[in-house]
């Protein structure tokens, strides 16, 4: 379906009863992220594709999330000591989100998405390695016309300061993990955010889509010098 003002998209919704997106600017604390970073989308993706090397490094992509709970469990923990070497394991609180839904649209190559989605060369995770999810696939048109922040997650510049909550997230990590390419979203756990947004597109009951920037590792700066 297209025409003026209109293009087709493959809107993927991936599910999960329980999900941890531990964040990484607290050390020592298992603290969950309020939804999953890019680089972890994207992480996601690549392992449906096999591997970043199959993937284009243009590959941008928009989303929502939302989980409709969350809460604190326990979990063991193996640290290491000054040394580098295993300490006794000792549990810890860990953070979880509960009953999510990610949905992503993505605007390039659908056919061959579709085709890596649903046939994906290694298993779909998001978060932690035991953290499997469901997916379904739907083409479905989207507006050249602004939308609501709804549970979207958007670049920084693209609302009002007041409408929703500024998080600092990894966009991409480089493909030895040495470096992480950092940058300013805005998003609203609630789900409900009605702000329109500055150069969106939009889905037919009004949610605001706009294109993240690429989680590739080849976007990851050289290191200095």
């Amino acid at each position: 379906m297209s025409g003026p003002g209109l293009r087709k998209a493959l809107e993927v919704t991936v599910t999960a009863p329980v999900v941890s997106f531990r964040n990484p600017l607290y050390a020592g604390v298992q603290v969950t992220l309020p939804c999953p970073s890019p680089a972890t989308v994207g992480g996601m993706l690549a392992a449906a594709a096999g591997g970043w090397d199959a993937v284009d490094p243009a590959l941008s992509f928009a989303m929502t999330f939302h989980a409709q709970g969350r809460g604190t469990d326990l979990e063991t923990y193996h640290p290491l000591d000054v040394s580098g070497k295993k300490a006794p394991p000792a549990p810890r609180n860990r953070d979880f989100l509960a009953d999510v839904t990610l949905r992503l649209w993505l605007f390039d190559d659908l056919a061959l998405w579709r085709l890596r989605l649903r046939r994906p060369r290694w298993p779909l995770r998001l978060g932690r390695s035991q953290d499997l999810v469901h997916i379904a696939l739907e083409d479905v048109p989207v507006r050249d016309e602004p939308g609501e922040l709804g549970g979207a997650l958007v670049p920084e510049s693209s609302v009002d300061a007041a409408a929703s909550t500024r998080l600092r997230l990894p966009t991409a990590v480089s493909a030895d993990r040495a470096r992480t390419k950092w940058d300013s979203y805005r998003f609203d756990r609630t789900g409900q955010g009605q702000q329109l947004v500055n150069g969106s597109w939009s889905t037919g009951d009004g949610q605001a889509l706009v294109r993240l920037p690429s989680p590739h590792p080849a976007t990851v700066p050289g290191p200095p010098g």
